[in-house]
């Protein structure tokens, strides 16, 4: 699978996404049909405005007391029969995963689906030290044998439709029948009858952590067609890649979230798959555990008051199918494993602001809120993507037109002889309107800026000169009556 690095930034990869007409029709049609979905699912509860803010409430809890719970963890798990590694970034966390795979002399895992391990790039690490990893949710599965990148966190072959798996299993998908149609029945079947060989002779298996419950160092992923429980129960041996913020300090904090969750992800009731171990247990299940603890900038993220609410995402995928700028222009543009609002606001934080597309998503939103509505944990996704936009302008190189232009205006604001000369110069801006009253492009360099957005057109005079000319207002008809 490919990895993330050398990608453009968002405004180059959203243009070319934009002018695929078929990928503007798949995405809209999945977006729109989930979002109706969710709805209809979180409309049926009186308290889900009280549910919300208790997920809020609770992983704010645990990120004030973060070393807490991660300790209290860490002892649980050890006290279980498992083993727990910390992992500060991709690179320490990719060589523990390989380390424990190849001491058991094999070469072969199977995986649970996992944004952490996207996240690390685990599945190319591990191929360069001769590690295949197979991927057993059927959405990934049709990533990986596409040599394709996932464009969605719930659905991460949103992007292709029924003709295009049944291309990618032809052509990649060992023993797929020849016959095989776009038949959704067919497709799984032939998935199924793949998968089921690797399961039935894997003997390590990595998942990701959807939660983990602190007091009794329990891990829970919640998936949907029961391939990750195939991979929890079989293998002998079963790593676990989890960020440091995916704790719930007891279960009972965990039925808020097995609430939130199915309703705000697939818009059900209740995950049809959720599965809970802990520690190891003999004669059942896995006879090694392991834990890898990844940071990989959530440390750093949790020091920034704003931006820290980021680390609240269940990754439900909510925000996603309401922004209408991922409705337009996919996952593949936002050149991360998280697209889509949440991944605008986490991916900068993470990586940090250094690279051309982690200083534009921040970019790639229009402010609308629809994302904050929709977050069962209420991240102000909004007011954070405000706030990196302002970090992004710190860090980055500014053009020169635009220093001159805020030098420009910082010594006009300063006289108010020379404001005045400027708004009697900004109302002969008129001339450039158009039909509609809007200003579509300004001359010369300026153009750059009209080149995304219309300017609306400049009035007649300015309040300053009305005041003036009305006398503070007393001399027009009624003033005063």
């Amino acid at each position: 699978m490919p990895t993330y690095v050398g990608m453009p930034a968002f405004p180059d990869a959203a243009r070319r996404a934009v002018a695929d007409t078929r990928l503007r029709a798949n995405l809209a049609h999945a977006t729109t049909t989930i979002r109706g979905r969710r709805a209809d699912a979180v409309a049926e509860l009186d308290d889900w405005a009280a549910l919300r803010e208790s997920g809020k409430q609770i992983k704010d809890h645990v990120l004030a007391n973060l070393g807490h719970y991660l300790r209290l963890l860490e002892e649980r798990v050890t006290g279980a029969g498992g083993t727990v590694h910390w992992a500060r970034d991709a690179g320490e966390a990719n060589r523990i995963v390989a380390d424990l795979v190849r001491a058991t002399g094999e070469r072969e895992v199977v995986k649970v689906k996992s944004m952490a391990t996207q996240e690390i790039g685990l599945n190319e690490a591990l191929a360069e030290r001769g590690v295949t990893a197979y991927e057993t949710d059927l959405a990934e599965l049709i990533v990986q044998l596409g040599d394709d990148r996932p464009s969605h966190i719930l659905v991460p072959a949103i992007h292709r439709n029924r003709s295009d798996i049944r291309d990618i299993f032809l052509r990649a998908m060992p023993g797929a029948p020849d016959g095989l149609t776009d038949a959704p029945a067919e497709l799984a079947e032939a998935a199924r009858r793949h998968l089921r060989a690797k399961f039935l002779s894997a003997k390590v298996a990595v998942s990701g952590v959807n939660f983990a419950v602190a007091d009794t160092g329990t891990l829970v992923v919640l998936e949907s067609e029961g391939n990750g429980r195939m991979c929890l129960t079989l293998p002998e041996t079963l790593i676990s890649v989890m960020g440091v913020e995916k704790l719930v300090p007891s279960w009972r904090d965990l039925e808020v979230f097995l609430q939130l969750l199915p309703r705000s992800s697939t818009a059900e009731r209740m995950n049809p798959y959720t599965s809970t171990w802990t520690g190891v247990h003999p004669g059942d299940g896995p006879r090694d555990f392991h834990l890898v603890l990844l940071d990989n900038g959530r440390v750093a993220t949790l020091a920034d008051e704003v931006g820290r609410q980021a680390l609240r995402c269940i990754r439900c995928s909510a925000c996603l199918n309401v922004c209408p700028v991922y409705q337009r222009a996919g996952g593949h543009a936002y050149g991360s494993p998280y697209p889509g609002p949440i991944g605008a606001i986490l991916s900068p934080q993470i990586r940090g602001i250094g690279s051309d597309v982690d200083a534009s998503l921040p970019y790639a939103s229009t402010l609308c809120g629809a994302c904050f509505d929709a977050c069962p944990v209420a991240i102000d996704i909004p007011e954070v993507l405000v706030h990196l936009r302002a970090r992004a302008v710190e860090k980055g190189p500014r053009h020169p037109l635009e220093r001159a232009a805020m030098a420009a205006a910082g010594w006009t604001l300063r006289s108010p002889a020379r404001l005045a000369l400027a708004q009697r110069a900004a109302s002969g801006g008129r001339r450039f309107a158009r039909r509609g009253g809007r200003i579509r492009r300004l001359p010369g360099a300026l153009g750059a800026w009209t080149a995304t957005r219309d300017l609306p057109v400049p009035p007649p005079e300015s309040f300053r000169a009305w005041w003036t000319r009305t006398d503070g207002g007393r001399t027009e008809e009624g003033a005063g009556g």
